[in-house]
């Protein structure tokens, strides 16, 4: 049974209706339009579901539990309304400022993003550089009474809707290549320019783009956390943001098992319906049994998450095994679709083409292989039959 409090349940429903009423009817016209429009920010704000761990004076709740954001996550993937992806500004991007901005930079751009009126992103990846953050090539420049950043970044999550934008890049290339610090780029900042909108395989109401930096003049008090200290910060929220990606994933697999339930339920073949076949029993069957374990070790590393005991490769078990179970999910509810199941007015098959993602995002299902196999040939090793 899964361990949600009375207060939780009924934040669940609010949030269910809000993606059912506002949100889900203008998804369709977001996956034409590459975008969802900065309204949708705004709404969510009003409804204070943005920025919830935050303290109370920015515009939260101040309650850190990360089961408050899983019901988010969790909701907005059974209303297909996963592409607004509202977690990356609230959960995933807004606590780099909450652990590591000074008091001022709080007060400056927190409340503004609680009520959904600054948008945020973070720019880790460049052309030549993904999950190997060393290969960055973006520079920051001590200029004297401020910094100059130069360099490029791709694949980056509202690239073009973003107020703010949490830029990671080499602070003493010559001296030290392991040397990054985190900026803050404002929108509006001179040498800061976007590219297009990048057109995706998938997850099509997400607006991903190109970010360019030529010579942008960096305020000292726009530098978040420590000079040269950047990539441990960002170490700090790599297991949460695999928790995030985890919580997507296996409520995506529900939600297609869901939807292919009923689908199978209602296909008639041969004069009977698809489910009283044994193939669809069966195959349904041993999803039903591999989504069920796999919510419930998810459920479990929230749990650790909450204690501050999460670790790097319980997370990567978590991101691996979730989007693997997710794509095997998606591929049957496809097939099971048949021919129906390629036409894009369904949305199993918008699910299966925004989903290929996830084996990749939040580093890639091969990086989740090498950091559990570090963990299992390491001393600290421990296979809890001690």
């Amino acid at each position: 049974m899964r361990n949600f409090t009375e207060e939780q349940n009924y934040f669940r429903e609010s949030v269910r209706k809000f993606f059912e009423t506002e949100i889900a009817p203008h998804v369709k016209q977001a996956r034409i339009d590459g975008i969802f429009d900065r309204e949708f920010f705004r709404k969510a704000g009003e409804q204070g579901f943005l920025l919830i761990w935050a303290d109370e004076e920015f515009g939260g709740m101040g309650d850190k539990d990360f089961r408050w954001e899983q019901i988010f996550i969790e909701e907005s993937v059974r209303a297909g309304c996963a592409e607004l992806f509202l977690t990356l500004h609230s959960r995933l991007v807004a606590p780099y400022i909450g652990n590591f901005g000074t008091a001022e930079q709080k007060e400056r751009w927190l409340p503004k993003c609680a009520s959904g009126e600054s948008i945020l992103a973070v720019a880790m990846t460049e052309p030549d550089a993904g999950s190997d953050l060393a290969g960055m090539r973006a520079s920051l420049i001590d200029a004297g009474d401020h910094f100059i950043l130069n360099g490029s970044k791709t694949f980056i999550s509202n690239g073009i809707n973003a107020d703010l934008v949490i830029v990671a890049a080499k602070s003493d290339p010559d001296n030290n290549p392991h040397a990054m610090t985190l900026v803050v780029v404002e929108r509006g900042m001179e040498g800061f320019e976007r590219g297009q909108n990048l057109e995706k395989m998938g997850m099509h109401a997400q607006d991903t783009a190109e970010l360019f930096f030529n010579d942008v003049k960096i305020p000292k008090e726009n530098i978040l956390g420590e000079r040269d200290l950047g990539f441990l910060h960002l170490m700090q929220g790599l297991a949460e943001e695999r928790l995030i990606a985890a919580v997507g994933n296996i409520a995506s697999a529900r939600t297609a098992f869901n939807l292919t339930r009923a689908y199978v339920m209602e296909r008639k073949v041969f004069g009977k319906p698809l489910s009283k076949m044994q193939n669809t029993q069966f195959k349904m069957a041993e999803m039903e049994a591999e989504i069920d374990v796999l919510e419930t070790y998810v459920d479990q590393c929230v749990q650790l998450s909450n204690a501050g005991l999460l670790t790097a490769e319980k997370a990567a078990v978590a991101k691996l095994q979730s989007s693997e179970i997710e794509w095997k999910m998606l591929d049957l509810g496809v097939q099971l679709h048949g021919g129906n199941g390629y036409m894009s007015e369904y949305e199993i098959c918008q699910m299966f083409q925004g989903s290929r993602i996830n084996r990749i995002l939040a580093g890639s299902s091969e990086i989740m292989k090498l950091i559990i196999s570090r963990h299992i040939f390491s001393d600290k090793y421990n296979n809890n039959l001690d």
